[in-house]
């Protein structure tokens, strides 16, 4: 990939077959504006420091070492080199274990995306993957040693290439069970299901990346450009949102079945077209501009 400098390089066995393979980021943060800690009293960028919690005096680098706490305030001191000693050793190579359906991974496992790319060498067997796996509709369960940790990985085909999503461990992932056990046990049916299904139906489309606006960085990039330019600043708007008091009545209305104005105030054509008078291509024009040329390029300390 021009341009992009490759995050890991190895190989990829299936069978008896090793392809030579890179990986390269396929989501990154980098463009977003960041912020630097500044020192409000005298415009000076603020550096961090360590400071012992009990004599409050500076820890220099060489001083600091790693611990676990095995009761409250008391640590086991872990050298930083038995740290190390414990990383499995990498052979750079990522072992294909078995081919699943692509459907078998619950996305709450995705962790991190990469594109995985052959390495030169290798091109004619990554291919050979690539088709024999996009045929038949399958995907790969790998294992290696990426950035000092044993990971598994789940490849896809993408595109030209395969897409390689490092996963999460199944005691990283938290059981869902928690989270709903509040929820009481209802059953929709009648009128309010079909009126639901009904504006599902309506409102049915398309992904498309593209069409999604990061309105808070574009917000920043407004603020940090009339900062520059000593204008007055960006003011925030009201958001008004309405409180239905009868569920099956907002879905009629919703669907077309009732008139708004039985509802709610009509709006004036001044109030309903606000806001929109601005197009994405300007704001994606601000929001680069200002990125690329005042916004502080450091991350934030």
């Amino acid at each position: 990939m021009a341009g992009h400098r490759a995050q890991w390089k190895g190989f990829l066995k299936f069978g008896e077959v090793t392809a030579g393979v890179a990986l390269y980021t396929a989501a990154s943060t980098s463009d977003r504006i960041t912020f630097n800690t500044i020192n409000s009293a005298t415009g000076n960028r603020v550096n961090r420091v360590f400071i012992d919690s009990e004599t409050e005096k500076l820890v220099p680098k060489e001083a600091q070492t790693k611990g676990f706490e095995i009761e409250t305030g008391q640590y086991i001191i872990i050298d930083p080199d038995e740290v190390a000693a414990t990383i499995p050793e990498s052979d750079k190579t990522l072992e294909i274990e078995a081919f699943i359906p692509c459907s078998d991974v619950d996305d709450v496992y995705f962790d991190k995306p990469y594109y995985l790319t052959p390495d030169r060498m290798g091109s004619d067997a990554f291919a050979a993957l690539r088709d024999g796996m996009r045929k038949s509709k399958v995907a790969a369960i790998a294992r290696t040693v990426l950035f000092r940790r044993m990971r598994t990985v789940l490849i896809r085909p993408h595109g030209k290439g395969l897409i390689a999503t490092t996963l999460n461990y199944d005691y990283e992932v938290r059981s869902s069970s928690k989270a709903f056990e509040d929820m009481p046990k209802l059953e929709i049916e009648g009128e309010m299901l079909e009126l639901a299904k009904h504006i599902i139906s309506t409102k049915k489309g398309t992904f498309d990346p593209a069409t999604f606006d990061d309105r808070y960085e574009a917000a920043l990039a407004e603020l940090v450009k009339a900062k520059v330019e000593g204008k007055a600043l960006p003011k925030r708007k009201k958001i008004e949102v309405s409180q239905p008091s009868d569920l099956l009545a907002a879905l009629r209305e919703s669907a077309g079945l009732l008139e708004a104005s039985e509802t709610r105030p009509e709006r004036t054509a001044a109030n309903a077209n606000a806001g929109t008078g601005r197009k994405r291509a300007a704001r994606g024009a601000v929001g680069k501009s200002a990125a690329s040329k005042t916004a502080p390029q450091r991350k934030a300390s």
